[in-house]
């Protein structure tokens, strides 16, 4: 037997917003159809409350670090992302406290607010367990970090039998970010991965400082690597950004999701775009905001057709993880957005780089994308008010 959702708005994500539309839903929680108002009359359809609001597929976070949960509020805003890293670095030294327990909450609380899939960055094995047991689907990033191009190997080997580890849950390697990873270490991952479909995950471009380090070899970041007993002889100014810097070792047949982008160019998108590799951007707004207290130019990437996907980051640098929270603070600095538009973010355009919009990301016929209903709306444009409730 069919349930009939019906709202304000229904907003699949590969189709126009539906006004006063219906969706029929299976008990196996599967799209049945997808009708107008006039179509659900004519079918004589019954005649349920009309939910108060929009209705979007379930959504998709590309970006989280579940392991980090535990440091939720233990790092202080707006220092910059070098500060940033040292506190995570230093408070990890001291960990204490039930850290599994806290990957639990915020996994379920992911779930209760509408996020039906994530692609997480791990170090460690420690979220394996949270993530078999979870409702939410998950791709595992294991991340690389390592500068000195001596280590490149042995840090490869061992990101490789985490990977296994991770079995059978879906996971691929991936490099940290350009600051913290050497050429090398770069190339011994495009060398063994680049070939396939495996997908890849990469901070970039998340400080000016990162890009200061690759054009000139200055800033903060040398100061870092001394206090890390780093030594940085053999790295040498790029004279240009950190993404044009690195993009040729990236892997030519693997989907590349660039993660931040707070402080991408013109230029650096218009060579990213004449590289013709699959490239999606990855925008988390609110922990930009925590960080460096700068968002990224969203209308750059808008007027050049990009693909766009969003994520929460980790709760050291958020309050919480919600994707709703992120549309809200993207539509608060960036009025002119359209909900019909950063919903696709939210939800398809993440599901197609994670590979997994057979099921997930619109609410289309035979999709079992979940349905998220988001109340405190005006028209299509949310509000300081605006709440997400699960529905399927």
């Amino acid at each position: 037997m069919n349930t009939y959702y019906s709202a304000d708005y229904i907003l699949p994500a590969s189709s126009p917003p539906i006004k006063n539309g219906y969706v029929a839903v299976n008990e196996a929680q599967i799209i049945q159809g997808l009708y107008t108002e006039y179509e659900a009359e004519v079918r004589g359809f019954p005649k349920g409350k009309r939910l108060k609001g929009v209705i979007v597929p379930g959504f998709v976070n590309t970006h989280c670090h579940l392991e980090l949960s535990w440091l939720k509020g233990k790092i202080e805003r707006n220092k910059g992302l070098v500060p940033f890293i040292k506190d995570v670095i230093r408070l990890g030294r001291s960990k204490h406290g039930d850290t599994v327990e806290s990957m639990y909450h915020a996994d379920r609380t992911m779930f209760e607010k509408g996020i039906v899939a994530v692609g997480d960055i791990s170090n460690l094995i420690d979220s394996k367990p949270v993530k078999l047991e979870s409702a939410i689907k998950y791709h595992t990033f294991v991340e690389t970090l390592g500068f000195d191009p001596s280590q490149a190997k042995d840090i490869f080997d061992s990101a490789c039998k985490l990977k296994e580890e991770f079995a059978p849950l879906k996971a691929s390697i991936a490099p940290h970010a350009p600051y913290s990873t050497s050429k090398e270490l770069l190339r011994y991952i495009s060398r063994e991965c680049g070939n396939s479909e495996s997908l890849m995950s990469i901070h970039n471009q998340e400080s000016e400082e990162e890009n200061t380090l690759f054009r000139y070899k200055t800033g903060l970041f040398l100061d870092f690597y001394k206090g890390m007993n780093i030594d940085t002889e053999f790295f040498k100014a790029q004279a240009r950004s950190s993404v044009q810097s690195i993009f040729s070792h990236l892997g030519k047949k693997q989907k590349i999701l660039l993660v931040h982008n707070t402080y991408t160019s013109l230029k650096d998108i218009y060579f990213t775009k004449r590289s013709g590799r699959d490239i999606f951007w990855c925008f988390c707004p609110n922990a930009n905001l925590y960080i460096e207290n700068r968002l990224p130019k969203i209308e750059l990437f808008r007027q050049n057709d990009l693909t766009i996907t969003l994520g929460t980051d980790s709760l050291a640098s958020n309050d919480e993880l919600c994707i709703l929270s992120e549309l809200k603070t993207l539509h608060k600095h960036f009025p002119s957005l359209r909900l019909d538009e950063t919903v696709k973010w939210a939800t398809l355009n993440g599901a197609k780089f994670l590979d997994i919009d057979e099921d997930f990301g619109s609410i289309e016929v035979g999709k079992k994308p979940g349905l998220n209903l988001i109340s405190h709306v005006e028209g299509l444009m949310l509000t300081p008010e605006s709440t997400v409730e699960k529905l399927v």
